[in-house]
């Protein structure tokens, strides 16, 4: 790669660059804070400042009062300098929303797929939608990541494996660009998810943890040195498919719920373990939420429930410790949601019993909307390093 020479036009684009990155993380500064993180002089920190100023990336958005003389003026980046939008697409729901490049969520919603089998126009609706309530043109978008269910191509960026969404396979990533017109991302759901909790939920700050996803699907995002892995074919967390004791292995890898961890602890398995104890309630969400409230209130069939249903979380639990050692284990999904503190209390009980991983398990600490928050995160992380990047290159 060819080197550029320190030139005076160099060291203004990275001392831009590095300024505008302060402010985008760390939030609005005085030009003294400003030039104390950096390592500027008074009279650099206000040059770049009155660049970035004139760029339209920073304006002033305060003053902090101080001893003599006139208050600091607080400089922070433009929130409208950039647009971003995440979606969560699963089978009976799509919600989307639309953030600045601060992170500030301005509008979100809800849209019924109403049976569309073509994603290409279940996005772009959902994308109007989204903008139409944050009063954002849609071609304001810098960035749009969606999260799906499902295996992605690591090469292509495509679904290759979405049993909940059949209609979504190879080639829709390069639709959905054509007809959008801007950078899309479709990520694993899980994976989001992990990357919400990571930033504001039961992992902040942590560099090594798994999110076990416990809902209509099974999923695990695993987060190791603070990324997200993967795997080499996009399979990686795709524990419904987890072979484990006492129930058969799957016969058809595009129905997991045929056999394997799925078929001890997804929703269709949680339903009739529920029923069992006396829990009939038409959701294992619900059903898991009641007996957890039965429980605080001395119900012994309510315990034995949920015994049984930690039990067999567990030994999936297990199997994953066993190989990652992970230290934090965060139970997410309608099911660790609902089972809060008292199913991820006798999980981990379990877990140290059967096996010599003792890694603390968790509920979820990001209630409402993990995926999408984890999606909108993602684009937001997208659209800033463009906006630097364009810094860099001016």
């Amino acid at each position: 790669m060819e080197r550029r020479p320190g030139t005076p036009s160099l060291l203004r684009e990275l001392n831009d660059r590095a300024a505008l990155e302060l402010l985008l993380t760390a939030g609005p500064m005085t030009r003294a804070q400003l030039g104390e993180h950096t390592g500027l002089s008074k009279v650099t920190a206000s040059q770049l400042l009155a660049r970035l100023e004139d760029r339209g990336l920073v304006e002033v958005a305060g003053e902090v009062a101080g001893g003599r003389g006139p208050n600091a003026e607080l400089y922070a980046v433009v929130p409208s300098s950039a647009y971003v939008a995440g979606l969560h697409v699963d089978l009976n729901l799509v919600s989307a929303g639309v953030a600045d490049v601060t992170g500030q969520v301005v509008s979100e919603v809800s849209v019924d797929p109403n049976g569309a089998d073509d994603p290409v126009e279940l996005v772009r609706g959902a994308v109007l939608t989204g903008c139409a309530a944050a009063g954002v043109a849609p071609e304001a978008l810098r960035a749009l990541v969606i999260g799906t269910p499902g295996v992605l191509d690591p090469r292509t960026g495509d679904p290759r494996l979405a049993v909940n969404l059949p209609a979504w396979h190879e080639g829709v990533l390069d639709a959905l660009r054509a007809e959008l017109g801007r950078p899309v991302t479709i990520e694993n759901d899980v994976n989001l998810a992990a990357m919400a909790e990571r930033s504001g939920g039961a992992a902040i700050g942590a560099e090594d943890f798994v999110l076990v996803w416990i809902g209509v699907g099974l999923g695990l995002a695993t987060v190791l040195g603070g990324r997200v892995h993967r795997g080499v074919g996009g399979a990686a967390g795709e524990i419904g498919y987890l072979p484990v004791p006492g129930v058969p292995l799957p016969q058809d890898v595009t129905h997991p719920a045929t056999g394997a961890f799925q078929s001890l602890v997804g929703a269709q398995a949680v339903l009739p373990l529920a029923a069992s104890y006396g829990f009939a309630e038409r959701t294992a969400h619900a059903a898991v939420a009641a007996a957890v409230t039965a429980s605080q209130s001395g119900d012994g069939q309510a315990d034995e429930f949920l015994r049984e249903l930690a039990g067999r979380v567990a030994t999936g639990v297990a199997a994953i410790s066993v190989v990652l050692d992970p230290g934090l284990v965060v139970l997410g999904g309608d099911v660790g949601l609902a089972g809060g503190t008292e199913l991820a209390g006798r999980v981990a009980a379990e877990v140290g019993r059967i096996c010599p991983a003792h890694p603390a398990v968790v509920p979820t600490g990001v209630p409402g909307g993990p995926v999408l928050r984890g999606a909108i995160l993602a684009a937001v992380d997208q659209a800033r390093a463009e906006l630097l990047a364009s810094v860099a290159a001016s």
